[in-house]
């Protein structure tokens, strides 16, 4: 009898279970075509967007960083660190920023409102990066152009773009030197702050200057006498100006340029900073003070460090 009983529970149970896998199958099913994220965000998925971390302003200016490889002795063009501190700078002012060692492509510029170009001779430009470059600047895109960044085999064209460039291959630098700059519109708002300092770094000259429009100049510095400036010593250079223009069939575009950066120290120079902020947010077609003066938004008590009540 008690073996009877044993039998009959068994059966019991795997009715059970054969009913409950007959039922699973399809709820399955159903969990992995509606519940589970498809590859390529097919209908019925779900949003597989990160989540932004909080202390990022979804609503900035987008920044796209061009960048190059390290040249130069110890602490000069250090383009890489540049590119690393400065997406972080850039994302603390309120920036949403990209960036990379290579040039930007069509795609990285669609939604781009300013480039900045800190990249050892970056006006050798290929077909397809010089057609981008174009398109985005017919499109109204900004340019920042950092030291020898307007360096290339055509300094007509470049200067097309920022207002001026210098040909790759001349001696058309001071090297290291004392950089004394004399502040030429002072009350141009990107020069807020800015003084006559005199920094150690490099000055160019023998410049091709556009024409149609011309540069505005914002600093002027005099070439110091060093062995390769020769008989430029003494010269009233442009070393800080901005530059707005329209390529043909295109939208008005600005470009902010600064030829110094040498010495990647200078860039924690606080005027300096401060300078470049407001060029770069002037580029964007942004508040001038847009960077300088954002304020983070306050987090969350939930996204503090954990703290003892």
């Amino acid at each position: 009898m008690a073996h009877a009983n044993i039998s009959r529970v068994t059966k019991s149970h795997a009715t059970f279970f054969f009913n409950f896998a007959r039922l699973s199958v399809p709820l399955l099913l159903v969990f992995t075509l509606f519940l589970v994220p498809q590859a390529g965000g097919q209908a019925g998925s779900v949003n597989v967007q990160p989540p932004r971390p909080w202390d990022q302003n979804p609503d900035g200016m987008h920044i796209y960083i061009w960048a190059g490889l390290k040249s130069h002795f110890p602490g000069q063009h250090d383009y890489p660190q540049f590119l690393a501190d400065w997406s972080k700078l850039l994302t603390e002012h309120g920036a949403v920023v990209d960036g990379a060692l290579h040039a930007p492509s069509a795609a990285d510029l669609e939604h781009t409102d300013v480039v900045i170009l800190y990249k050892g001779d970056a006006a050798y430009l290929s077909d397809e990066e010089k057609s981008a470059l174009e398109a985005y600047a017919k499109r109204g895109g900004g340019l920042v152009s950092l030291h020898d960044s307007l360096c290339g085999p055509d300094p007509a064209y470049f200067a097309s773009l920022v207002g001026g460039a210098k040909k790759h291959g001349e001696v058309n630098y001071t090297l290291g030197a004392p950089i004394p700059y004399t502040v030429v519109d002072a009350a141009d708002p990107i020069m807020t702050g800015m003084s006559n300092i005199i920094i150690f770094d490099e000055a160019f000259y023998n410049m091709t200057w556009a024409q149609n429009p011309r540069i505005h100049v914002l600093a002027t510095a005099v070439i110091p006498g060093t062995p390769s400036a020769g008989t430029h010593k003494g010269e009233v250079v442009p070393q800080i100006w901005t530059y707005e223009h329209t390529l043909p069939g295109g939208q008005p575009a600005r470009a902010f340029v600064w030829m110094q950066g040498h010495e990647y120290a200078n860039f924690a120079n606080y005027q300096l900073q401060q300078m470049l902020l407001r060029g770069i947010a002037w580029a964007a077609k942004k508040p001038v003070d847009s960077l300088v003066d954002y304020v983070p938004p306050r987090p969350l008590r939930t996204q503090g460090p954990a703290t003892n009540p």
